[in-house]
């Protein structure tokens, strides 16, 4: 596997990880990666089959994605990471966080879910096969922001209909396969690092009721819903996200310094 990568901020900053939804890049990041560059270290990187990243070559997992996140760790000798992912990067951080977690600092789960109907996902494959990943998006950027979002921000929809339509064939099949075929579930319980879960409060794709109920199986994990925030809701509300985002973060790397001034 080639990785395509961005690693910012400086270099003795605790890291923070992010990891981009289906059909994007790593740019969706740009807000946050703006916002926390001064003061972290800043890592993103396009999924298998996105952006710069190898095309896949046959059937894979969220596990095998999961996989080349602990590798691109491995790769940079980044030894732990607070992990953010969205959508099917919030399914690779559910795994991440059950396989992984001696990577983690902690985990953000963002518009995403532990399981989901296979006959959706059967469907656009099919169609993605017959017509190209160009053919989803439309109907994908309804479901990504809401109505008046789209309206009052032309700009930001030409640049995400950009990389969905950049989004090879290979590589939405690949990875809507993978989620198809995933039940995160019985993993949850094993996720014991600390654990944001955040929410679009009008997200059609991955609502609420999905976040709550990984909200209920992680242990000691915090739940947030978004108001006026549809499904990339780290752009739609970006100021809002990153407020609670750095909040989060910052409440981590506090109680990571009391412990470590305790056991000094």
């Amino acid at each position: 596997m080639d990785v395509s990568y961005r690693l910012e901020g400086p270099q003795d900053a605790p890291v923070v990880m992010f990891s981009n939804s289906l059909a994007a890049d790593l740019s969706m990041w740009d807000a946050q990666v703006e916002r926390l560059s001064t003061r972290f270290r800043v890592l993103r990187y396009d999924t298998r089959g996105h952006g710069g990243s190898s095309q896949p070559t046959g059937p894979f997992s969220i596990e095998d994605l999961a996989g080349d996140a602990v590798g691109l760790l491995g790769h940079l000798g980044i030894a732990d990471v607070h992990f953010v992912g969205l959508s099917l990067g919030g399914m690779i951080g559910q795994v991440m966080g059950a396989r992984h977690g001696g990577r983690l600092r902690s985990l953000v789960l963002c518009a995403t879910a532990s399981e989901m109907d296979p006959s959706v996902w059967k469907s656009r494959i099919e169609q993605v096969q017959r017509e190209g990943v160009a053919s989803l998006a439309e109907g994908t950027l309804e479901r990504w922001f809401t109505a008046p979002f789209r309206a009052g921000h032309p700009d930001v929809m030409a640049k995400v209909d950009s990389a969905i339509a950049a989004t090879s064939t290979a590589g939405f099949v690949g990875c809507a396969g993978a989620i198809r075929d995933m039940n995160l579930v019985p993993m949850l319980g094993d996720i014991t690092v600390p654990t944001l879960i955040v929410a679009g409060a009008d997200d059609p794709s991955t609502p609420p009721a999905k976040a709550q109920a990984i909200h209920e199986r992680i242990a000691g994990s915090r739940l947030a819903v978004l108001d006026h925030a549809a499904h990339l809701l780290n752009i739609e509300q970006a100021e809002a996200f990153g407020d609670l985002l750095e909040h989060f973060l910052d409440d981590q790397e506090s109680h990571s310094l009391a412990g470590r001034k305790r056991a000094g």
